[in-house]
């Protein structure tokens, strides 16, 4: 039987029903404009697998001569898990090896980055409401503004399973707004609008490639799990990407930290072990540099001074 108390709050609900039906978030200020890089950064990468040691390793090579790079890795592992010394981070041994690996909270406070790209744990919801993913956001772009005025905040946006009840492309496309940006960036970006997080939309192009490799629009991609690993028997890897989501994904970072676009960048590269890394043909290649670049100047927060000009954002 329903309690006098919850019959009693039903009129104030229905009240409030239109309030919440029309009610949006609150919009974040503007980006500032970046001056484009004058010559090679140093960049390093918090996060996890997502990121790994070939996708960095990839964007040096697509980078102009002398960018250098370190990380701080894990497997699943959340910002908090970066920040707080007496949580465990799984498979730390193996996901930092020298001469990549630099502790965190020592590199990212030195002030000798041009650029500290952040990314947070998928599902990005649970990092968010369980391990404060707004919070350690914060804390961790907070120390690499204090290191010095140069360095440039970044958020790398990542994606979720393949086989998300939700919807892949579903996720990505209302992910990044409402989860992203508003809720893991949200706090910072308002309390430093001169210096904010810039993004780095390399969910959004992932799904943009993979709707014109659907399509037919892209030379020997024929579908999304083209993007994806596979394990020695074959199974898709839902979450990891294979050498060509690395490159992809490395030409997202290189358009969006350079500011430039990534047309005519080499397709033939190496993983960070030193072998040759799979790669698209010459006509595919092309064909996704121009998707990557695209999608960069749609995200007026890359900072690019077109994609300002083109409008739109949170």
């Amino acid at each position: 039987m329903i309690s006098r108390r919850v019959l009693l709050a039903v009129p104030a609900l229905l009240a409030l029903w239109p309030l919440a039906r029309w009610w949006r978030p609150r919009a974040l200020p503007p980006v500032p404009v970046l001056a484009p890089p004058q010559g090679p950064l140093r960049v390093y990468h918090l996060g996890h697998s997502l990121v790994g040691p070939d996708m960095p390793h990839m964007l040096a090579q697509l980078a102009p001569q002398g960018h250098r790079w370190n990380s701080q890795l894990g497997s699943g592992t959340n910002l908090k898990q970066h920040w707080e010394p007496d949580l465990a981070i799984l498979d730390f041994e193996t996901s930092n090896q020298p001469p990549a690996f630099r502790a965190a909270r020592e590199a990212i406070g030195s002030g000798d980055y041009d650029a500290v790209v952040l990314t947070e744990m998928v599902e990005l919801r649970d990092a968010i409401r369980y391990f404060d993913g707004a919070e350690y956001f914060h804390r961790w772009a907070s120390l690499a503004r204090a290191g010095a005025a140069k360095t440039r905040v970044y958020l790398y946006e990542t994606w979720h399973h393949l086989n998300d009840p939700e919807g892949w492309d579903s996720r990505i496309a209302s992910d990044l707004d409402r989860l992203w940006l508003q809720q893991l960036t949200g706090t910072d970006s308002r309390a430093v609008p001169d210096r904010p997080a810039y993004l780095i939309p390399a969910g959004q192009v992932m799904a943009a490639v993979a709707r014109a490799a659907k399509a037919g629009e892209i030379d020997g991609l024929n579908a999304r799990e083209d993007l994806f690993a596979r394990s020695e028997t074959g199974a898709l890897d839902t979450i990891h990407i294979n050498d060509l989501g690395a490159y992809v994904v490395a030409l997202t970072h290189f358009a969006v930290l350079y500011q430039r676009a990534p047309l005519g960048l080499p397709h033939q590269l190496s993983r960070a072990d030193g072998s040759a890394a799979q790669s698209l043909s010459a006509t595919a290649a092309e064909q996704v540099q121009r998707i990557v670049w695209q999608v960069v100047l749609a995200q007026p927060r890359t900072g690019l001074a077109l994609a300002a000009q083109a409008g739109g954002g949170a």
